[in-house]
């Protein structure tokens, strides 16, 4: 793990906390500090719990490195395409716990694991890329259809609306809402009855569930690698 990422296991259960700023903004570092906490967990056979700091999930990609050029855009958005492909089909359960707001990537990885937790209070949640003026990206449109309620789709994507916790509950970013001291709790909950599942069968059934989209997913982050990096 890096200082980015913090990885904690306990029964079985494996916490992983994003800690990157007040932002907690996705960057190359805090990727690849994901990507060691999920080789770790694989290695532990562990439930995941994903969460980040108290107000904040994530507000989405490092700006810093985003705004650097299209050839740094395309790496950093090819990296995270990956990632939330990685969580749609990880071999064992992953619950987000939602800490705060999470936009634009942050609502992605909400959109790619298997159980969603938030909390009470005046977060933001969704898709703020056309607000900003970044035209959508093919894989970020396919993870939107596969997750989001069919008539929240075209609101999420096109026009860019925010969500409060509870209408993310409807759009489909989010599964339950809970009191803000409750939701480690809650989350470790639910975690201790997914141990309770049987993981070959959940593995399979869930690859088995997603199979066209995962194939579409890797077709789309192909087609963004190509078409992001001729963009300049």
């Amino acid at each position: 793990m890096t200082d980015l990422v913090d990885y904690k296991l306990n029964d079985g259960i494996a916490t992983i906390v994003i800690n990157n700023g007040k932002a907690n903004a996705l960057s190359h570092e805090v990727f690849e500090g994901l990507n060691a906490a999920l080789d770790q967990a694989e290695q532990d056979k562990a439930v995941v719990i994903l969460t980040g700091q108290p107000g904040v999930f994530s507000a989405g990609y490092d700006l810093k490195e985003m705004q650097k050029g299209p050839n740094e855009a395309a790496a950093l958005v090819t990296v995270g395409s990956k990632l939330t492909r990685r969580l749609a089909a990880f071999p064992l359960p992953v619950i987000a716990a939602c800490s705060g707001h999470a936009i634009a990537k942050g609502a992605f990885i909400l959109l790619s694991v298997d159980h969603r937790i938030g909390i009470e209070g005046p977060f933001k949640l969704g898709l703020n890329e056309v607000a900003i003026g970044m035209t959508m990206h093919h894989a970020g449109i396919e993870i939107a259809r596969h997750r989001l309620a069919p008539a929240h789709f075209y609101r999420s994507v096109v026009n860019a609306e925010i969500y409060t916790p509870e209408g993310a509950i409807a759009a489909g970013f989010l599964d339950e809402v809970v009191a803000q001291d409750k939701l480690i709790e809650r989350a470790n909950e639910l975690a201790s009855h997914f141990k309770t599942l049987n993981m070959r069968a959940h593995r399979e059934t869930k690859v088995k569930a997603k199979a066209d989209y995962l194939s579409l997913l890797d077709r789309s982050i192909v087609k963004d690698a190509e078409n992001l990096g001729l963009s300049g």
